[in-house]
């Protein structure tokens, strides 16, 4: 029997006394710095900034940082991240604080609304 398999009996027994949450919490990050609610979102020709809203740009809507801010976004499931650029206000959804290009939403994975880490740059 190999060490790596004796090793691994007792986290095997003790996952699945505890149903596997400590499986889980290991699979799923945190978030060091922040977190935000996100979403991805499609808008109309023009962005708040002035800016053509381009689906495919790594840009962002936020209601409160400045246009030009530089955000880091962890999907803290898959731990994929990318940088967007705030260059649009929104949204305007209760419970929302960011909303994703396609292009960022897909680059970390994100299908729906979901939690993501955030960290202004």
């Amino acid at each position: 029997m190999s060490i790596r398999l004796i090793l691994a009996i007792p986290l095997l027994l003790v996952s699945t006394w505890f149903g596997g949450m400590i499986l889980a919490a290991s699979t799923q990050g945190t978030c060091p710095r922040g977190s935000m609610n996100a979403t991805q979102y499609s808008s109309g020709a023009r962005t708040a900034s002035g800016q053509p809203f381009l689906p495919d740009g790594f840009t962002a809507a936020h209601k409160k940082l400045r246009f030009g801010t530089r955000v880091k976004v962890t999907n803290p499931r898959t731990g994929a991240s990318t940088i967007v650029v705030i260059n649009d206000r929104g949204p305007f959804t209760r419970g929302l604080d960011i909303d994703l290009s396609r292009a960022a939403a897909r680059a970390i994975g994100l299908t729906s609304v979901g939690k993501v880490c955030a960290e202004i740059l």
